[in-house]
Formats: C-alpha cells, sequence, structure tokens
C-alpha cells in the first residue's frame, strides 16, 4: 500500500476531487497555502493500493493544468514592490508516494 500526497493549485482542486472519488479512491482534502505565493493550495491525502497507484496519479496530472500567472516584480535592494509585473508557470501538482507499512480503517 502507498499514501499519496497530492499538493494542487486551488483553482484545480475541485476537478481532482471530482476525478479521484468518482474512480473510488477515498480522499482526504485539507487547505493549504504555497510558501512563494502564499496562495491557497489543497492538499489530498490518499491511501492506495500498489497496482492502483498508476491510475490515481494519471487523473490528478490530467485534471491539475499548469498556467502562467503576472505577479509583481520586486524592486532590488527593497521590500517594494514596483509597478512592473513578472509571469511566473503556477499550477500542476507536486505529488509524493510513500511506502505504508500497516493502515487500519475502522
Amino acid at each position: 500500500m502507498k499514501l499519496i500526497i497530492a499538493i494542487v493549485n486551488n483553482d484545480d482542486a475541485h476537478f481532482v476531487n471530482t476525478g479521484l472519488t468518482s474512480s473510488g479512491f477515498h480522499v482526504t482534502k485539507i487547505s493549504s497555502t504555497g510558501g512563494f505565493l502564499m496562495n491557497g493550495n489543497s492538499t489530498f491525502l490518499l491511501g492506495v493500493e500498489n497496482e492502483e497507484v498508476d491510475n490515481a496519479l494519471e487523473i490528478i496530472k490530467t485534471h491539475s493544468k499548469k498556467r502562467t500567472q503576472n505577479v509583481p516584480a520586486i524592486m532590488p535592494g527593497t521590500n517594494a514592490y514596483g509597478t512592473e509585473s513578472t509571469k511566473i508557470l503556477v499550477g500542476g501538482a507536486t505529488v509524493f508516494v510513500i511506502d505504508v507499512e500497516k493502515a487500519v480503517r475502522f
């Protein structure tokens, strides 16, 4: 058995959740915040049998879209934001797959 921890942009969280649950996966969703942009994320926890890992990862990948976002540029040497912005790539998913020694459901 594996534990999948998937950190997904909030814009995609509903679609990931729906995709996983409609495929029979039991999902726990936790609200979280990213450190770089301080944007909202959702962290999904799934206990998955070894043979179902690839299926779960494909669902997460399919529903986690990367997109560009404009963010204000920080003025060099200060903590102040300038009037210019820069585009960065956000979204997608960061996923960890961890071996589980024992899982119990009561």
